[in-house]
């Protein structure tokens, strides 16, 4: 998925940085249970943050709901997983000031040459089989044992590998350091391994709270231990033990919360298959990671580890708004689009209103980074940094469209063609890998333009191919979409011709500058940017629906009702319609 080294990195680089709902299967894959592959379990599912038993006696998974509690599951579960990601960003934030502060570009430079290609690895079971078990219909306590077993077993074995090739990263980088770092990143893609399977579980059951509580402890634990050891002065060697540490918490909370012990590996219908289908989603993870990873490894060969870790700065602002959002409602997204895949126009409508929410956010928040970012890095990272904040004005007017694209991954594995997926990522290789050498002659600043022409040069196609099994136009896309990228071009121009009308009132406030630029520019952009969505749409419509899916989405959610959704023609009781993305109708 395009972005997905982001969600995996954690600290990695920021601190420095499906599963349809299934139905209760008639019987096993194998028919019945052997006393060779015994040993599932008793119990179901308890408090959705206490422990789950995935299975239940007779080795059938334990059903997270039936059709008509979709809508709720999901929609709260994306709520549970925005609003974990949300504490996550606001951790990493407050241990990047810190780190930003204690360490220099060059340390993060370093690591990040390491894991530009470790992140490849640990990404592994994370993606392609994590995936596959969200994806099947059905699966059982033997099938999982299965994938489990293969997953650990691929994992130890590049670990090893890792290990061992990194005097060849060192050798083309040219600094001796990278090899020490890589043998303890290879740690990670182990302790990666041995949790993808129990996370998976969880994201089956629709145990986002478990799931997000759990990546919280663990980033909690990471930053605070790299930002102690960088206070007593370990340098770089204050990330390294924080990535290793990310994982191996990871995975001791997710065997904690998903309380499934693996059976011994033996002979299961349909174990194969879904190796092809983690192979093919794996082996289109890989083109495109190798793709938006092709801007460090230039850079990183280019301009050494202080080019590469300024430009990284930029880039993680870049990438982390647009993740935070949009990596928890993947796994949500497809969970409910792959229970409707067998209704191709309830699929349809479904999925644009998601794009429609999504776009109304993403061209917002992209524009308004685009008018404070550069304020925004220098009062969190200070001074030095400076470089990054000119970097990231030419990476902000990509966000919203990145957002968009990102959907596009969806339809691929909800219907269950990765092997599509696979063949869309040749092409965007290609692109985006000709745009970085095209670009590299003007340093980090055009490789970041390069990225954000990339988005907006590929998102039409890429929904076009990606919505031809589905019959789902483009147009439809670009209807659901185009007012909020006029409305975000409209108020961002006038935003900037405001400020700059009056830039020399802004520049003699006593108290620090910077932020009153940015609480003055998001102040006038807001109310532009929402009056022009008002406009362009003939009323408040866009409002009332963003108002109710984001109600929705409130795990805890005990506000009374102030809409009301007729399921035969949802409209909200003021009149406007709303359709919710992923809902039930």
């Amino acid at each position: 998925m395009r972005r997905r080294r982001d969600l995996v990195e954690g600290l990695g680089e920021a601190g420095v940085i499906s599963k349809g709902v299934p139905n209760i299967p008639t019987s096993n894959k194998s028919g019945s249970f052997s006393n060779e592959c015994s040993g599932v379990s008793d119990g179901g599912p308890v408090a959705a943050l206490g422990r789950f038993k995935p299975f239940d006696p007779s080795g059938s998974f334990v059903p997270a709901a039936d059709s008509g509690e979709l809508h709720r599951l999901a929609v709260r579960g994306a709520g549970a997983s925005v609003l974990g990601q949300g504490s996550v960003l606001a951790v990493q934030m407050i241990a990047t000031v810190l780190l930003a502060r204690l360490l220099t570009p060059g340390d993060f430079g370093l690591v990040i040459m390491v894991t530009t290609f470790s992140l490849l690895f640990v990404s592994f079971g994370v993606t392609g089989f994590a995936d596959a078990i969200l994806q099947r219909d059905t699966i059982d306590h033997l099938l999982v044992s299965n994938l489990f077993w293969i997953n650990v077993g691929a994992g130890l074995l590049l670990a090893v590998g890792f290990a061992a090739a990194g005097s060849l990263a060192a050798r083309f980088y040219g600094d001796p350091r990278v090899t020490r770092i890589a043998a303890a990143l290879s740690l990670t893609i182990f302790f990666s391994s041995t949790s993808a399977q129990h996370l998976a579980l969880l994201k089956r059951a629709m145990r986002f709270s478990a799931v997000s509580a759990n990546d919280i402890i663990a980033r909690v634990v990471s930053l605070a231990l790299s930002t102690f050891l960088a206070w007593r002065g370990w340098g770089y060697w204050a990330l390294v033990i924080g990535a290793v540490a990310l994982p191996l918490v990871l995975s001791i909370g997710a065997w904690v919360f998903c309380r499934w012990i693996p059976g011994l590996p033996c002979r299961v219908a349909g174990t194969w298959s879904m190796v092809r289908f983690a192979i093919s989603v794996y082996g289109r993870f890989s083109a495109n990671y190798s793709a938006r990873n092709l801007d460090n490894l230039l850079v990183g060969w280019r301009f050494g580890p202080h080019g590469l870790g300024v430009y990284k700065k930029a880039y993680d602002l870049f990438a982390l708004s647009a993740n935070q959002l949009l990596s928890p409602l993947y796994e949500v997204a497809v969970s409910a689009l792959s229970r409707l895949k067998v209704d191709s126009d309830r699929y349809r409508q479904h999925f644009l209103a998601a794009v429609s929410i999504l776009a109304f956010l993403g061209m917002g928040l992209g524009t308004a980074l685009t008018l404070v970012g550069r304020d925004l890095i220098f009062l969190l990272l200070g001074p030095k940094w400076e470089a990054s904040g000119r970097i990231f004005t030419f990476f902000a007017p990509g966000i919203g469209v990145m957002l968009l694209y990102g959907a596009q991954n969806w339809i691929h594995v909800s219907i269950g063609r990765p092997d599509r997926w696979v063949r869309w990522s040749i092409i965007e290789f290609a692109v985006t890998g000709s745009l970085f050498l095209l670009a590299l002659p003007w340093g980090p600043l055009g490789i970041a333009v390069a990225w954000s022409i990339s988005f907006w040069i590929l998102v039409i196609p890429a929904f076009w191919y990606a919505g031809r099994p589905i019959h789902l136009g483009v147009s439809a896309v670009i209807g659901a979409a185009w007012k909020y990228v006029l409305a975000s071009l409209l108020a961002g121009c006038a935003t900037a011709g405001i400020i700059r009308a009056i830039t020399s009132y802004v520049a003699i406030l006593p108290s620090v500058p910077a932020l009153a630029r940015m609480l003055m520019v998001s102040s006038v952009f807001v109310t532009l940017y929402l009056g022009a969505v008002v406009l362009l749409h003939g009323g408040w419509g866009p409002l009332y629906r963003l108002a109710g899916v984001l109600r929705d989405m409130v795990p805890w959610n005990r506000f009374p009702r102030l809409f009301s959704l007729n399921p035969a023609n949802p409209t909200l009781s003021r009149g406007h319609q709303m359709l919710a993305p992923i809902s039930e109708e």
